[in-house]
């Protein structure tokens, strides 16, 4: 019975150790995007922060969140707002207006491709 438990506490610490391991590389992967994402740090200051996330880990990760967390935050905000812009704008450019689609559907049934019924259905379509 005793080396159920030893297995079993080794498990644990096992997963306990990879939580660890896998949520410090999330953060220390954040720092990194935030620190070259920063424009109003110099060549140099984001070359010192690199330089001390490889030599002083863990201490610069701390240091760094306490002291610039809020802009880093903002930052972050700023990207996703402008990725969500920039996403919307290529959507209307795609999608086209209902005018364009009701434009078109005229078109297909002055041509004779579509029936009076299927332009009706179309238009509605289109205004919905």
């Amino acid at each position: 019975m005793p080396e159920f438990w030893s297995a079993l506490g080794n498990t644990i610490w096992w997963a306990f150790s990879l939580l660890v391991i896998i949520s410090y590389l999330m953060v220390l992967f954040s720092i990194i995007g935030d620190v070259f994402r920063d424009r109003e740090l110099s060549g140099g200051a984001k070359a010192l922060w690199i330089f001390c996330l490889i030599f002083f880990t863990f201490i610069t990760a701390l240091v760094y969140i306490l002291v610039r967390g809020k802009g880093m935050n903002e930052r972050a905000v700023e990207q996703a707002n402008q990725h969500k812009q920039a996403a919307d704008n290529y959507i209307r450019s795609v999608a086209g207006s209902p005018a364009d689609e009701i434009g078109r559907a005229k078109a297909l049934l002055d041509a004779g491709t579509i029936s009076a019924e299927e332009y009706a259905t179309l238009k509605a379509k289109a205004l919905a």
